[in-house]
């Protein structure tokens, strides 16, 4: 694609109302993008010129890659979706976006340490047997998924995230070295804009990217409130293998990967039962992806059990206990959260943050803070 037709294509997706299904409305309707903006700028006010073209400096700026469809390095799965993102931000390898044998882990923020150690487990044994593990860089399972991948093939290993901010723009904060290094042997993948911020309507839509770029999507520790769920909902209808790890009935992050498993999905309580199944569906040999020609820094070798990382955060020292459990079915305050929690103010409140986000919590009066499930019985 030339550059005045990438542009055109950055203006249009960028104007306000835009969405990908209505960009190919209007190509249909209109034969190029650049018609399309002749015609709506009668209408309504368009993205401008000018930012569009900043906005390729700024990508040759930072390294990022925009593929358009159509490109040669655009996933050929997203092709599948009709309302697949009609440019893509990239940081990192482009020759691994159409490798053949993909799978998604996805799970809980709020995530236990087994949960996190048995994704990081299944991720690593998963990239030494070919497959890239891709997630979406999040608190817990998704963080856990990625740090295994890449601790795997001697450290060198590869894994994409799927963003749901721009691609110049590490979320959680605390992930900004995890984010550096999947840019270094991997892929950091998005389809906002350069320097968006997180925003909650934007995380539902990376999903679907994370599970079409996958041959089958793995949830291990998901609420019924889980936005992995809808992860493993939109891997369903894009025809995607659903795997999840069952746990026990008495803990709540169990409940949706044991629904899921209820309903059909494969148990799964290693990466063996992940390729047997796989090599059965999929009924195709898993080629060897090519490693990458640098040096990678370790990952938390002193966290590690049978050389794979824990996903141990920081907080962990400070409180074992998830902020879920200590929230009673009759709501608590934030600020006497915070105290309960035992960890600084803003840490708090950005996990307070992800938790709303994934539609666990949610406030009432601003200030009290109810389990979503909990409120609801008690109301």
């Amino acid at each position: 694609m030339t550059e005045d037709k990438l542009i055109d294509w950055i203006q249009l997706i960028n104007t306000d109302g835009i969405g990908p299904v209505r960009f190919y409305k209007l190509l249909e309707q209109y034969g190029t993008a650049a018609e399309s903006l002749k015609a709506l700028v009668a209408k309504q006010a368009l993205f401008s010129r000018k930012s569009a073209e900043y906005e390729l400096e700024k990508a040759a700026r930072l390294q990022v890659k925009i593929i358009a469809k159509g490109d040669e390095n655009y996933p050929e799965n997203f092709n599948q979706l009709n309302d697949a993102p009609p440019v893509i931000y990239i940081r990192g390898r482009t020759d691994i976006l159409n490798y053949p044998a993909m799978v998604s882990i996805v799970g809980a923020r709020n995530a236990s340490v087994n949960g996190r150690k048995i994704a990081s487990k299944i991720a690593y044994d998963l990239t030494e047997s070919e497959i890239i593990v891709v997630s979406g860089m999040a608190r817990g399972i998704d963080a856990a998924a990625h740090k295994g991948a890449l601790f795997a093939k001697k450290e060198h290993g590869t894994t994409i995230a799927v963003l749901g901010t721009g691609v110049d723009v590490a979320y959680p904060k605390e992930n900004q070295g995890l984010y550096e290094q999947i840019c270094a042997q991997g892929a950091v993948v998005s389809e906002f804009a350069l320097g968006t911020q997180p925003q909650a309507a934007n995380f539902p839509r990376r999903n679907r990217l994370v599970s079409a770029l996958s041959a089958g999507t793995l949830v291990v520790e998901a609420s019924l409130n889980s936005g992995s769920l809808i992860t493993a909902r939109m891997a369903l209808e894009q025809g995607k293998d659903i795997f999840a790890v069952p746990g026990s009935p008495l803990e709540g992050r169990s409940a949706g990967c044991n629904q899921l498993i209820r309903d059909g999905a494969y148990l799964t309580e290693s990466a063996e039962d992940i390729l047997n199944t796989l090599a059965f569906t999929q009924n195709r040999q898993i080629k060897a992806f090519a490693e990458v020609d640098l040096f990678a820094n370790p990952l938390d070798k002193e966290q590690k059990s049978d050389n794979i990382p824990l996903q141990t955060e920081k907080a962990d020292a400070v409180s074992d206990l998830p902020l879920t459990d200590l929230i009673p079915a009759t709501g608590i305050e934030i600020d006497e959260l915070i105290r309960l929690a035992g960890q600084d103010t803003a840490r708090t409140m950005m996990q307070i943050t992800e938790l709303e986000l994934e539609g666990i919590v949610e406030r009432s009066g601003g200030s009290t803070l109810f389990l979503k499930n909990q409120k609801n019985r008690k109301n």
